[in-house]
């Protein structure tokens, strides 16, 4: 495993997202602790050290089961912890440290290793400057209780730009892949960063998957880089920059573990091949012309007020585009309507959209999955 120096702490260039654990049941709120234990055992054991988690992940209990992991295994010592305040749930000053608390309670610690803002946008974070926030961070990262403070970031670039020159930033998380690099921050939050000696944190290297799986003319191209599984191709892209701290990957399967850890011990910073550059420039526009809707499944918008699956149905009818399964996505959709509910529930009350990082148009999406896919 390679490290990223930061301020004298070593740092796993692949960091665990903990909000795609293994469940029971398909219910989102009920991690499969015995397998989400070896996953990140297993993870930790081949020299990974970067945790990160959240309030809202798995319907708000993976904090706890980190916390209940980390002491079980004796681990928190020996790992770099990170969460993120939950920001959209501040409404006055106190909220801010009444959160801190909550966390460091179901995280059973007395600091936190790095400590975001978690999914600001403009808005969000101009609500939250009123409220002190700036000021909040510089006590708490005085007394000790967090080491580093960063931000994750989902709006345009020039709301980037403000936030990021709104305050001295240990660290800032972004998302970036080979598809999306002219995407809310892209590659100029990137090197806007970089310029500034701020080290970066890259969510969403898969784009939720997809990249995993990718269509067919793309398949055919990353021929050329085997023995590699499409999923490395893709994590090589964000390994290779270097300002990236560490990437964050939501892995569910020890075969997800291995290989991610082993492209995070292999690739070096700035070893991309004019072969490699050219096939994620191509790649791009193969994505483009297929793609039907930006989602990537991190079910922010979850749960629907009425209980659609809104990550299922966008994810069905991007399929049927992205990887030529038109009559299985539409198969696959009218098992979904035996047991779900249909988009023709949505009532339009608008929680989804105003919750979602992608800042989809979810409502006019769910119809138009719904006249396709039916």
């Amino acid at each position: 495993m390679r490290y990223f120096d930061i301020g004298g702490v070593e740092v796993s260039r692949l960091g665990f997202g903990c909000m795609r654990f293994p469940v029971i049941d398909d219910d989102n709120g009920k991690i499969n602790k015995e397998e989400s234990e070896k996953l990140l055992l297993d993870a930790i054991k081949r020299g990974l050290n970067y945790i990160d988690t959240a309030y809202p992940y798995h319907e708000e209990t993976s904090e706890d089961f980190v916390g209940e992991f980390l002491q079980k295994h004796n681990l928190r010592d020996k790992v770099q912890l990170a969460t993120k305040l939950p920001c959209w749930l501040v409404e006055k000053e106190e909220d801010f440290e009444r959160l801190l608390n909550i966390q460091l309670e179901k995280l059973q610690t007395d600091h936190i290793d790095f400590y975001l803002l978690h999914s600001l946008d403009i808005k969000r974070f101009r609500k939250i400057m009123d409220l002190g926030v700036l000021d909040f961070c510089k006590k708490i990262k005085e007394k000790g209780i967090v080491k580093h403070i960063g931000f994750s970031f989902h709006d345009e670039y020039k709301a980037f730009e403000e936030i990021f020159n709104a305050y001295d930033w240990d660290f800032c998380q972004i998302q970036l892949n080979y598809l999306d690099i002219d995407y809310q921050a892209g590659m100029k939050g990137y090197e806007l960063a970089t310029k500034n000696n701020v080290p970066v944190i890259i969510m969403e290297p898969l784009k939720g998957g997809r990249l995993s799986n990718p269509p067919e003319e793309i398949k055919d191209m990353s021929k050329k880089f085997e023995p590699l599984s499409y999923s490395q191709v893709a994590l090589k892209f964000p390994l290779s920059l270097p300002n990236v701290m560490t990437v964050l990957s939501g892995m569910n399967s020890f075969k997800q573990v291995e290989e991610n850890c082993d492209m995070a011990d292999k690739v070096d910073y700035n070893s991309l091949t004019d072969e490699e550059k050219e096939f994620y420039k191509v790649s791009r526009q193969v994505y483009k012309n297929r793609e039907q809707i930006g989602c990537t499944a991190c079910e922010y918008c979850m749960p629907c007020t009425v209980e659609i699956n809104i990550p299922k149905v966008f994810s069905l009818w991007n399929k049927a585009f992205l990887y030529d399964e038109e009559e299985k996505s539409k198969s696959d959709y009218e098992k979904y309507l035996k047991d779900g509910v249909s988009p023709e529930e949505c009532i339009e009350c608008g929680k989804c959209e105003d919750i979602c990082p992608q800042h989809l148009e979810i409502i006019k999406g769910l119809k138009d999955a719904h006249e396709f896919l039916k």
